[in-house]
Protein backbone atom coordinates (compact mmCIF):
# COMPACT_ATOMS: atom_id res chain seq x y z
CA UNK A 1 0.00 0.00 0.00
CA UNK A 2 2.85 2.35 1.02
CA UNK A 3 4.63 1.64 -2.13
CA UNK A 4 1.08 2.56 -4.45
CA UNK A 5 1.27 5.51 -2.65
CA UNK A 6 4.57 6.65 -3.30
CA UNK A 7 5.03 5.66 -6.45
CA UNK A 8 1.27 7.75 -7.69
CA UNK A 9 2.96 10.70 -5.71
CA UNK A 10 6.09 10.43 -7.87
CA UNK A 11 4.05 10.34 -10.87
CA UNK A 12 2.47 12.90 -10.39
CA UNK A 13 5.47 15.11 -8.97
CA UNK A 14 7.20 14.36 -12.62
CA UNK A 15 4.07 14.97 -14.60
CA UNK A 16 3.74 18.55 -12.16
CA UNK A 17 7.53 19.59 -13.38
CA UNK A 18 7.09 18.78 -17.10
CA UNK A 19 8.13 21.95 -19.15
CA UNK A 20 6.00 23.03 -22.06
CA UNK A 21 8.83 23.59 -23.95
CA UNK A 22 10.08 20.09 -23.67
CA UNK A 23 7.26 18.81 -26.01
CA UNK A 24 8.04 19.34 -29.56
CA UNK A 25 5.51 20.02 -32.28
CA UNK A 26 5.81 18.92 -35.85
CA UNK A 27 5.84 21.07 -38.88
CA UNK A 28 2.54 20.25 -40.66
CA UNK A 29 0.75 19.16 -37.59
CA UNK A 30 -3.01 20.77 -36.71
CA UNK A 31 -3.41 24.09 -34.37
CA UNK A 32 -6.13 21.74 -32.29
CA UNK A 33 -3.21 18.88 -31.80
CA UNK A 34 -0.86 21.70 -30.79
CA UNK A 35 -2.78 23.06 -28.47
CA UNK A 36 -3.95 19.65 -26.94
CA UNK A 37 0.44 18.55 -26.29
CA UNK A 38 1.50 22.35 -25.34
CA UNK A 39 -1.81 24.07 -23.65
CA UNK A 40 -2.95 27.26 -23.85
CA UNK A 41 -0.09 29.42 -25.22
CA UNK A 42 0.67 32.85 -22.94
CA UNK A 43 0.00 34.72 -25.90
CA UNK A 44 -1.33 34.35 -29.74
CA UNK A 45 0.57 37.49 -32.17
CA UNK A 46 -1.04 38.35 -35.39
CA UNK A 47 1.73 36.96 -37.95
CA UNK A 48 0.43 39.41 -40.31
CA UNK A 49 -1.25 37.63 -43.34
CA UNK A 50 0.54 34.50 -42.80
CA UNK A 51 -1.83 33.48 -39.25
CA UNK A 52 -0.61 33.62 -36.30
CA UNK A 53 2.12 32.72 -33.52
CA UNK A 54 1.63 30.71 -30.72
CA UNK A 55 4.13 32.08 -27.51
CA UNK A 56 4.76 29.67 -25.16
CA UNK A 57 7.26 30.96 -22.05
CA UNK A 58 8.70 29.29 -19.33
CA UNK A 59 10.44 31.69 -16.77
CA UNK A 60 13.97 29.76 -15.53
CA UNK A 61 16.09 31.07 -12.70
CA UNK A 62 19.73 30.68 -11.84
CA UNK A 63 19.13 29.53 -7.96
CA UNK A 64 22.65 29.74 -7.07
CA UNK A 65 23.64 33.39 -6.60
CA UNK A 66 27.12 34.73 -5.87
CA UNK A 67 27.63 34.15 -2.29
CA UNK A 68 25.71 30.58 -2.35
CA UNK A 69 22.67 31.32 -1.06
CA UNK A 70 19.83 29.21 -2.52
CA UNK A 71 17.14 32.37 -3.01
CA UNK A 72 16.16 33.56 -6.07
CA UNK A 73 18.54 34.99 -8.43
CA UNK A 74 19.48 35.89 -12.09
CA UNK A 75 16.51 34.83 -14.40
CA UNK A 76 15.78 34.46 -18.20
CA UNK A 77 12.63 33.53 -19.99
CA UNK A 78 12.31 30.52 -22.59
CA UNK A 79 10.49 30.70 -25.05
CA UNK A 80 8.99 28.69 -28.01
CA UNK A 81 6.92 30.22 -30.55
CA UNK A 82 5.28 28.31 -32.99
CA UNK A 83 4.00 29.68 -36.38
CA UNK A 84 0.34 28.61 -37.85
CA UNK A 85 -0.68 29.25 -41.26
CA UNK A 86 -4.42 30.86 -42.11
CA UNK A 87 -4.89 27.02 -42.83
CA UNK A 88 -4.58 25.88 -39.02
CA UNK A 89 -1.52 23.84 -39.46
CA UNK A 90 2.23 24.41 -38.04
CA UNK A 91 4.60 26.03 -40.40
CA UNK A 92 7.76 26.43 -38.25
CA UNK A 93 8.74 26.66 -34.72
CA UNK A 94 11.48 28.59 -32.62
CA UNK A 95 12.92 28.62 -29.64
CA UNK A 96 15.14 31.30 -27.76
CA UNK A 97 16.13 32.62 -24.68
CA UNK A 98 15.82 36.01 -23.53
CA UNK A 99 15.60 38.67 -20.61
CA UNK A 100 12.34 40.26 -21.47
CA UNK A 101 8.53 38.67 -20.11
CA UNK A 102 6.31 37.93 -22.67
CA UNK A 103 4.16 40.92 -22.06
CA UNK A 104 7.02 42.57 -23.80
CA UNK A 105 6.70 40.86 -27.05
CA UNK A 106 5.63 43.29 -29.91
CA UNK A 107 5.20 42.03 -33.60
CA UNK A 108 4.90 45.05 -34.94
CA UNK A 109 8.26 46.18 -33.77
CA UNK A 110 9.61 42.75 -34.10
CA UNK A 111 9.16 42.88 -38.17
CA UNK A 112 10.71 45.63 -39.00
CA UNK A 113 13.94 44.03 -37.23
CA UNK A 114 13.95 40.97 -39.41
CA UNK A 115 14.29 38.55 -36.45
CA UNK A 116 12.95 34.76 -36.57
CA UNK A 117 10.20 35.48 -34.51
CA UNK A 118 8.83 37.48 -36.72
CA UNK A 119 8.26 35.52 -40.05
Amino acid sequence: MKKTIVMTALLVLFISCASTNSTTVAVGEAKTKVLKKLGNPIRTLDNNQNGEILVYADQVFNNENSDGSKIAGPNYWRYNYVYISKEGKVTSTHQEKQNYPPQAIDSRKMQGMNLLTSK
